[in-house]
């Protein structure tokens, strides 16, 4: 039974990996070029999509070879334990060996015996091994035009989702082929060097009509059940981590898209972005959207945010600095001692010309009252930790010694906290150590004339692609493209 996508009926493919690049599947009535050079796994690649259309999906196929013989498939097919031979018998599969200008002739005939095949087993997959020999029946003039476009036709004339088997070597560095117009989607296989001893097998969706495609290259490996394909930024999801955990929105839906529903409560995540990243309103809808919601939240100011600033930016997200502040549900750590208006003098904690020592006490005496209170209450808590503030004024040794701990309680009493740094400046020991004291990371940065924003690292162990941040006239004046 095929799921259906926006009134579309879809073929899901069977191959672990594939379905997941292709947005769950393609269209039925589909025709796919399958490309790569000799050795990258072409032909088990259309087997294996036949073979698991008819074991998981009740959908038979038929596999046409121009060039192997169907004794020389069935005895390379075996070495995977797939047994061919039985699904012919069940009629669950054909495996025929043609002639090109044969196989158009009886396809092009009422009844041929194409059409028979095709009721006879009532065939819902097709895979040509390989249309690059069609090149040969249509002369130098044509190019096989008109017999590859009369192919895709009769795959559509029957709905039958369809992959075209092509050498990649040969046209590669030239113009582009015909068929690439004509047929629904291009699917290349490669295999190159790697690490200089070795080889990588990647492959990568370079067309696909009527799905959404996870773009780039995706390595995939031959096990001993077919192939396998790995698609790149994910690893092994930690359920136990990421199932059953409150998720805090950012106000940005693409984001909370990236963050499977926003940030995870309890958790600590960084954001890392370089100099020239733009990260303003991506930080002031995450804490609007904290003060909207009614959360108890600690800024920790740098020198070029200040109060009224922070509530200057608030203000164009529909947030509230000032009636959060009397509402006592919010604090500043200045470690500049900057003068602010009435209302915000309670809620401000300067730390300035302090040592290490009695700044940790003077923030713990300053919050944990309003903490232990508004835990009964039942509210949260965000903390907006700035790093690159606390490097400059508390020193490396300092964030060494005591980061990794202060995230530790944080995430026992629930507290969620978003820390800001800039990982290319404070080098590669100290960052490496901040994230792996981190639960996520989120990387923004500018290459060029774009500004990008990637999952790094998150708690169910998954890493997103990069987007591209993207301005927006609205709020939240960003979204992630």
């Amino acid at each position: 039974m095929q799921e259906t996508r926006l009134g579309q009926d879809i073929v899901h493919t069977g191959v672990p990996g594939l379905d997941e690049l292709l947005g769950g599947g393609v269209p039925r009535g589909t025709t796919i070029i399958l490309e790569g050079n000799p050795g990258t796994g072409k032909t088990t690649l259309g087997i294996q999509f036949l073979l698991e259309g008819a074991r998981q999906y009740g959908e038979s196929g038929i596999y046409i070879t121009f060039e192997e013989l169907p004794e020389q498939i069935y005895r390379d097919m075996s070495g995977f334990g797939w047994d061919l031979r039985e699904l012919e018998r069940q009629n669950k599969l054909r495996i025929i060996c043609l002639e090109p200008d044969v196989l158009l002739d009886q396809m092009m005939r009422t009844d041929g015996l194409f059409e028979q095949l095709i009721r006879e087993i009532d065939c819902k997959r097709v895979v040509i091994d390989s249309i690059s020999l069609f090149r040969t029946l249509g002369g130098l003039q044509t190019d096989g035009r008109e017999q590859i476009y009369s192919v895709r036709n009769i795959m559509r004339k029957f709905n039958l989702t369809a992959f075209f088997l092509r050498e990649y070597g040969e046209w590669e560095g030239r113009s582009t082929p015909f068929e690439n117009y004509v047929c629904d989607g291009i699917i290349r296989l490669s295999l190159r060097e790697h690490m200089e001893r070795f080889r990588k097998r990647t492959i990568e969706i370079l067309k696909m009509r009527g799905t959404c495609i996870v773009e780039g290259e995706h390595h995939y490996r031959f096990l001993s059940d077919g192939i396998c394909i790995l698609p790149a930024l994910s690893m092994v999801e930690d359920k136990i981590v990421s199932d059953g955990v409150a998720r805090l929105s950012t106000g940005i839906q693409s984001l909370d898209d990236l963050l499977f529903g926003g940030l995870p409560q309890g958790s600590a995540f960084m954001l890392d972005s370089n100099s020239k990243a733009n990260y303003k309103y991506l930080m002031t809808s995450i804490y609007a959207e904290r003060i909207k919601e009614g959360d108890c939240v600690v800024f920790m100011l740098s020198g070029l945010s200040s109060v009224e600033t922070l509530e200057q930016s608030l203000e164009l997200f529909g947030a509230s600095l000032r009636e959060a502040a009397l509402e006592e549900r919010v604090f500043f750590i200045d470690h500049y001692h900057r003068q602010v208006a009435p209302e915000y003098e309670k809620s401000v904690i300067y730390v300035d010309r302090l040592s290490n020592g009695e700044y940790q006490k003077k923030v713990y005496e300053a919050i944990n009252p309003y903490f232990r209170e508004s835990v009964v209450e039942g509210r949260r808590w965000f903390i907006h930790y700035d790093l690159n503030t606390v490097l400059s004024e508390r020193g490396r040794e300092y964030v060494k010694r005591h980061f990794a701990d202060e995230m530790a309680r944080c995430r026992a009493a629930g507290v969620t906290v978003l820390c800001q740094s800039n990982f290319t400046e404070i080098g590669l020991e100290t960052s490496s150590f901040l994230e792996r004291a981190s639960n996520g990371v989120i990387r923004t940065w500018v290459d060029g004339s774009y500004q990008y924003l990637q999952i790094t690292k998150s708690p169910g162990g998954r890493m997103s692609a990069p987007h591209i941040v993207e301005n927006i006239r609205d709020r939240p004046y960003v979204r992630l493209i």
